[in-house]
């Protein structure tokens, strides 16, 4: 079904793949000797790459992009540390959009005041606002903004248009504020894999299916870390644009940078269909192109899957769950208890008269909430019932031009009629914002992620339900089980396959479009909780921080990091929002910080060391260590083994920083935007391969910091000073850091990098 190819890998056409070895096979076929220097330019990765890149020098980008996006979780901030840093207008098409904390639910009117800020920011400084409930984000982006040869920059991990030809990259806020502020996104090149697609699926087989199916063989291993994948081969020729839109938003949960697909017909009447024919090109790989490496995918094999608690990698066809379901279930439960703490989570209760048994089901977003996968939700349905049992349906289409579709072709009437509730478009059910089941339920959705708690649950209260992800037809194929776990495959239906019909005249009536037209004399309106960023104290020559926190997981996510959910109501409130840092994962982890935080507010005010700190430093003047202690920066640090995985919201360590850290430690970060957003807050992202020589509450002393970031000698030494007074030295290092990036983190912050520069 899907073969990783060991290295890289010719693609002669289009159509024939050569392994990298196999070079007098390639010179027989083209004429050509190997070159994978050369053939790498032929990728449309490096096409787009090199239209958007300012530097000259294709090793070290400089991108800029076409537009970008933002949601209500995100931009309240992103604004702000833009207009701190100086900018007056938005210099490229910003869309904000209203679909993350669209229920205002929490907070009183907190979250509605973030929308009216957004929407006179539009007005002042030149911006597009769409209303709430108006569209999720990327279904939006992908009607009105994506392109064929585009980039879009984006404050969301989902932000990928490529089956529309359209590079697009997810990352944290400050990288949108330096877009904004007129600068460049600066990265090493990215390698580029090639996704072979061939064969056609099976019906009832959708683009979750597929899309998981890619995430299992790919995500454990690192196989498109960071890189672009590149969608080629026969078999996207018979896939539909939306199925191709729903694989490739998933594309986030492999840990790749961006994607891109060949676009052809298909593509060209999405454009179409949408008013924007203009927005299309044909793209194709060069008759030569080399890839650092090839996912072949045979879609005819690939079959109804579903990912299990707690990650969209952990995959089993349902069938195989189906026929092992007591050691599957068993195995899944022990690895998710493994993780929790506090609370356990039981799926073996799940198994019971001949079935797997779940109370909910959820179609939703940018991944599920699409035209086709709805409609096809409703060829299931039709004539059926969800039943009047626990077990409850809900549908929430990605745009309101999708919903008004849906009603005129009689989709939404079977769907209700058959006991589904159909909701606004709204992103709730991807990070624990609506719907949120009873404690102890079990929970299969076509979302983007199954994280702990992105279905809402709080295990430190004692509250746990569980997510799966499944596909739209399997999930509709269980509802019209009254619950029993169902393959879309095992029943025959009729697939109505209905052209879509686009009203652009709801996006006219509703979404403000001040692009090229901003307002200077508009006033921005804030609310009660709409606050400016805190000072940032710049990095002295030496560091001293406390580890409060270490996390031995194998991966920590940005949802453990900063949760989802509830907090959403307070991402405009940087202060407020920071007492939810690490909450769900060490609930003292705050408490321990602020210490730290006060003890360098105490330094920088002349009012001395507590007792415990000038233990430290006379232990490390025992051990024959120079020391500053009246000029040395005071903080908190944490140590995670690969932390940063899901979201690339900015708050994860934003919220570390505002609660007084200075540094990460890790031995990897799971996605470049984590660590991005760690150096764009002043955090120093050090890599260090033996943390066992330090442990919860010592501190780490990294003397000569500042001059080493500065003088890029990036190997340092530091030193760990236990509570007894012992003091040991050990390596770490910083890893690749940019020239802006370096003077970033000794300035302290983005914020404070323009206000000096």
């Amino acid at each position: 079904m899907i073969k990783l190819y060991e290295r890289g890998v010719y693609l002669v056409n289009g159509t024939e793949i050569i392994p990298e070895a196999e070079t007098e096979k390639l010179k027989a076929m083209t004429g050509k000797a190997a070159d994978p220097t050369e053939a790498k330019k032929g990728s449309m990765a490096y096409a787009i790459m090199k239209a958007h890149n300012q530097s000259g020098d294709m090793e070290q980008l400089r991108l800029r992009f076409d537009s970008m996006t933002s949601h209500d979780i995100t931009y309240v901030g992103i604004i702000q540390t833009a207009r701190a840093s100086g900018m007056k207008e938005f210099p490229l098409p910003y869309v904000l959009t209203n679909c993350h904390n669209s229920l205002c639910a929490v907070g009183g009117t907190i979250n509605e005041d973030d929308h009216k800020f957004a929407l006179s920011a539009a007005h002042k400084y030149g911006g597009i606002y769409v209303p709430t409930n108006m569209a999720n984000i990327h279904s939006y982006n992908r009607e009105a903004m994506a392109g064929c040869g585009r980039m879009i920059l984006g404050s969301d991990s989902h932000t990928r248009y490529g089956a529309l030809g359209t590079m697009a990259v997810g990352e944290g806020g400050g990288e949108l504020a330096k877009q904004l502020l007129g600068r460049t996104y600066d990265f090493a090149c990215p390698g580029v894999i090639a996704v072979y697609l061939d064969g056609t699926p099976r019906p009832g087989v959708g683009p979750h299916d597929v899309a998981l199916s890619i995430i299992g063989a790919v995500y454990q291993n690192g196989y498109v870390k960071n890189k672009v994948m590149e969608f080629v081969g026969p078999g996207i020729a018979g896939l539909p644009i939306e199925y191709r839109n729903a694989i490739d938003v998933m594309t986030t949960e492999t840990t790749c940078w961006s994607s891109i697909w060949v676009t052809d017909e298909e593509a060209k009447r999405y454009f179409s269909v949408h008013g924007r024919p203009e927005a299309y090109q044909r793209l194709n790989p060069a008759e030569l192109a080399y890839y650092d490496g090839c996912v072949y995918v045979d879609l005819s094999a690939v079959e109804c899957t579903i990912a299990m608690p707690m990650h969209p990698s952990n995959t089993f066809t349902i069938h195989e769950l189906q026929e092992n379901a007591e050691d599957i279930l068993r195995l899944v439960q022990e690895n998710a208890n493994k993780q929790l703490k506090g609370v356990k989570m039981d799926l073996l209760s799940k198994y019971h008269d001949g079935g797997i048994w779940v109370e909910q089901g959820e179609i939703a977003g940018c991944s599920g909430g699409t035209f086709d996968n709805i409609c096809a939700a409703a060829d299931i349905l039709r004539g059926r019932s969800c039943g009047n049992g626990a077990f409850s349906l809900s549908v929430y289409p990605g745009s309101m031009p999708a919903l008004s579709a849906l009603i005129r072709n009689g989709r939404a009437y079977d769907l209700i009629s058959a006991g589904v509730i159909l909701r606004e478009c709204f992103c709730g059910p991807c990070f624990g914002s609506g719907d949120t089941p009873a404690n102890g339920e079990f929970s299969i959705r076509h979302t983007t992620r199954n994280f702990p708690n992105r279905e809402g649950s709080k295990p430190g209260e004692g509250q746990l339900s569980a997510v799966a992800l499944m596909d739209a037809r399997s999930i509709a194929a269980t509802a019209a089980n009254g619950g029993k776990l169902t393959a879309a495959t095992d029943l025959d239906v009729d697939y109505t396959n209905p052209a879509y019909e686009y009203d652009a005249g709801i996006y006219e009536k509703r979404v403000y479009s001040g692009w090229g037209r901003p307002e200077p004399e508009h006033q921005l309106k804030f609310g009660p909780n709409i606050k400016d960023w805190p000072e940032m104290p710049a990095l002295t020559e030496d560091l001293l921080v406390k580890v409060c926190s270490y996390i031995t997981d194998p991966v920590t996510t940005t949802d453990e990091l900063i949760p989802s959910g509830e907090t959403s109501s307070y991402r405009s409130n940087p202060e407020r929002l920071s007492e939810f840092a690490l909450s769900r994962r060490d609930p003292q982890y705050v408490s321990r910080s602020k210490v730290l935080r006060q003890a360098d507010r105490d330094r920088r005010a002349g009012n001395g060391l507590s007792d415990e700190i000038a233990a430290v430093y006379a232990a490390l003047e025992k051990a024959g260590l120079k020391v500053d202690p009246d000029g040395t920066n005071i903080g908190s640090t944490i140590f995670a083994n690969m932390p940063g995985d899901g979201s690339a919201r900015e708050q994860a360590a934003s919220c570390q920083r505002v609660m007084g850290a200075s540094a990460n430690f890790a031995r990897a970060y799971a996605t470049k935007r984590y660590r991005s957003n760690c150096i764009n807050w002043g955090m120093t992202p050090f890599l260090v391969q033996n943390p066992e020589v330090f442990e919860l509450g010592d501190y780490l002393f990294i003397p000569g910091l500042r001059k080493s970031i500065l003088e890029k000698n990036d190997e340092l030494t530091a030193y760990a000073v236990k509570p007894d007074g012992t003091v040991t030295a050990f390596p770490c290092s910083i890893g690749a850091l940019t020239d802006p990036e370096r003077q970033i983190i000794v300035d302290g912050c983005l914020i404070n990098y323009y206000r000096n520069n």
